[in-house]
């Protein structure tokens, strides 16, 4: 807005000659003021006021920033996708909300997905502790692996299956060591137990399939404990590699043209975020099998032997909380998962034509009806 300053000028000049005296007048020019002049000429005590809320705004900004950078932020490393991790992520937020911590209000999470491609996971890993996060939560061992090769600083509780010891983890269960600690659930002795209550479902079948994921690196030891368990119950094991959607579709082919009677999917993170694919083609072909975990038969699936992810992942979440309320890895054990969960779907089982034995009834944890 442009302003009219006037000042006072004289209309005639005085001389000795003429002896008049000068007429005096005003004279007004438009003029547009410099930028913040305004504040100066008119409204100086505002000016003052203006500067004075402006620094308590300025001031009140910095606080909350700081405010929000003290809230601690957790790291969580998957293989997988939130879709396949939804059970996980339901256990973990559990037991931290035990242990006094809400998403949202007194932590913050930032998630990192490799989309079931291993290599995603050392840059994955790598970006989680360049933003210094306090804890980072492994969800199983490639993630585990990954994160304890970018950090030996950042705390790490994991879950695997696999001996920790055994791969390089933790120096010991007791006395893990460094910045790494968690839970283990033996995986190779589980699929064991899994073919003998199998056994126990489909007696007729003298063979059974074993859908395997080579890259996984339990592969070897539940393989060999199951080749050496097989002949004791007296059936044949029927080894199906398979780490991509194709290779599950011909796995299942394979079964079929060997006339296997029945199937034993291995607990690998790629075949638990192909949940629907594998209970679908169950299903289709009618094959008695035997799922990782509850997940697949609550997706229409026929049994399954394994410990509930949501109670497992919330133990890793009280592991967290503890992390998060100052105690460092060294001092927490790495703890052994003993609690397995057996679970049975009867509708599926009538589907198949299969009669549920009353033992395993007895037996069962849960029974979907």
């Amino acid at each position: 807005m442009a302003i009219r300053p006037c000042r006072r000028i004289a209309s005639s000049t005085w001389t000795p000659t003429t002896g008049r005296r000068p007429r005096r007048t005003w004279r007004c020019r438009w003029r547009y003021p410099q930028p913040g002049s305004w504040i100066k000429r008119i409204q100086p005590v505002r000016r003052r006021r203006f500067i004075a809320l402006l620094g308590g705004a300025t001031a009140w900004s910095f606080a909350a920033r700081a405010q929000k950078s003290a809230i601690p932020v957790a790291g969580y490393l998957s293989f997988a996708s939130p879709e396949s991790d939804a059970s996980r992520l339901t256990g973990l937020r559990r037991g931290l909300n035990q242990t006094g911590y809400v998403e949202g209000k007194d932590f913050l999470i930032e998630y990192r997905w490799a989309g079931n491609r291993a290599n995603r996971l050392a840059a994955a890993a790598a970006d989680l502790v360049q933003r210094q996060v306090a804890v980072i939560v492994a969800a199983g061992l490639l993630p585990a692996l990954a994160a304890k090769t970018a950090t030996t600083r950042i705390p790490i509780v994991f879950s695997v299956g696999a001996d920790p010891v055994q791969v390089g983890l933790v120096a010991s269960l007791d006395r893990p060591g460094g910045n790494v600690t968690g839970f283990h659930a033996r995986a190779d002795e589980l699929a064991a137990k899994g073919l003998a209550l199998l056994h126990e479902l489909v007696p007729g079948a003298a063979a059974v399939g074993f859908l395997d994921n080579p890259d996984n690196p339990i592969s070897e030891p539940t393989t060999r404990d199951l080749l050496a368990t097989a002949p004791v119950i007296g059936i044949k094991v029927q080894i199906l590699s398979a780490g991509t959607d194709r290779e599950i579709d011909a796995a299942f082919a394979s079964l079929l043209q060997a006339q296997t009677g029945a199937l034993l999917v291995g607990n690998d993170l790629f075949f638990n975020s192909r949940i629907e694919q594998i209970v679908a083609l169950a299903a289709r072909h009618a094959i008695p099998t035997m799922y990782a975990y509850r997940e697949f038969v609550i997706a229409g699936g026929l049994i399954s032997y394994r410990p509930s992810l949501i109670e497992h992942y919330r133990q890793l979440g009280l592991y967290t909380g503890r992390i998060l309320n100052g105690e460092k890895p060294v001092d927490l054990p790495v703890q052994q998962i003993t609690k397995i969960g057996l679970t049975i779907n009867l509708k599926t089982a009538k589907a198949l034509g299969l009669t549920v034995p009353d033992k395993l009834v007895a037996l069962a944890d849960e029974v979907i009806e």
